[in-house]
């Protein structure tokens, strides 16, 4: 099974999906990464100036790149790309597990949580977690 976590150092699973730069994406196999591999993620910051291509277009660009995934782990997101993640098939699991392998091995065990309440609303409203930005 391949899982995606967004990342800003290749490590830890970042608390906003739209800032992160990079995908992990990690192969789970009996509950062990097997495998791995970084992708670059357009974010927030390749959208800035110009013209707008519009949040469809934005998250779109954003969830393509990780289409042979079964789920994106991310510390917090908006709602458009907690959306558009669920209409690509790929499951959105919110998490405070900040170590990327530790939480691929348990969502792919069943055992992670997904902690959806930190889904937020329209723009300009962000999560603040207790490991980063957000």
């Amino acid at each position: 099974m391949k899982i995606a976590a967004v990342s800003e150092d290749g490590r830890t699973v970042a608390q906003h999906f739209g800032r992160a730069p990079y995908y992990v994406v990690v192969a789970v196999e009996e509950g062990l990464v097997v495998d791995r591999e970084t992708r670059s993620k357009a974010s927030h910051r390749d959208f800035a100036g110009g013209t707008d291509p519009g949040p469809g277009a934005k998250h779109r660009a954003m969830t393509d790149v990780i289409g042979d995934c079964a789920a994106l782990l991310a510390g917090g997101m908006g709602s458009g790309a907690f959306a558009s993640l669920r209409a690509a098939g790929i499951e959105p699991v919110l998490t405070d597990e900040i170590d990327i392998d530790t939480a691929a091995a348990r969502y792919a065990l069943g055992d992670l949580p997904n902690l959806a309440d930190r889904v937020h609303q329209g723009r300009g409203e962000h999560h603040h977690g207790t490991y980063g930005d957000g």
